[in-house]
């Protein structure tokens, strides 16, 4: 997570620079993250913002969208936390596209739901708005902010939408709402194409 996000509205901004190391802990210190190593692996700033956020989608839309998911059949990390299906105690956040290119899924929050589960959940929904265009792109730099977390059980309902397609970079924006329809948080993020293609 972020040094100092929490669920206050206030935004972060974390710039990968090599894939995360999965089950290692990770050192935070002075706006760097690092392996025990001492490689770094992403730096962190306080931004201004964490973009316009997407518009809504009701939770039938959301759910119509999800059995849609093109990851079911053709996903490129298939036990990603976030949306992988094979990940049986991930998320399962499955977003599926809407008719006007937003993605939607809905969400049930996990009892343990914190910032850092916000984040993840916002990831994956902004991601899928570009691959569904058949390129594999992954994570560069995200900016988050959350102003409440969900309640545990509670569903909630993640849209998300690109905002450009330059060259081998996607933009991409995300928003989770809650199930009164209240915004939580919202995310910027620019994913990176693995090729040229």
């Amino acid at each position: 997570m972020a040094s100092g996000a929490a669920a206050d509205g206030r935004a972060f901004e974390v710039t990968l620079r090599i894939p995360p190391p999965l089950d290692t802990e990770l050192a935070v210190a002075d706006g760097k993250v690092t392996a025990p190593d001492g490689t770094l692996v992403a730096e962190v700033t306080e931004t201004a913002d964490a973009g316009p956020g997407v518009p809504a989608a009701s939770l039938a839309e959301a759910q119509a969208a999800a059995k849609a998911y093109p990851g079911f059949t053709d996903h490129p990390f298939p036990t990603c936390y976030v949306c992988g299906p094979h990940h049986r105690d991930g998320l399962r956040i499955f977003p599926g596209l809407l008719s006007d290119e937003r993605t939607a899924a809905p969400w049930t929050v996990p009892p343990d739901v914190r910032v850092e589960t916000m984040w993840a959940a916002l990831d994956c929904p902004g991601g899928w708005s570009a691959l569904h265009i058949g390129r594999v792109y992954v994570l560069g730099r995200i900016a988050v902010a959350v102003d409440a977390l969900p309640q545990p059980g509670a569903t909630c309902v993640v849209v998300g939408r690109a905002s450009a397609l330059r060259g081998r970079k996607a933009t991409v924006d995300s928003t989770v709402y809650g199930p009164d329809g209240a915004r939580l948080a919202t995310a910027h993020a620019t994913w990176i194409a693995l090729s040229d293609e």
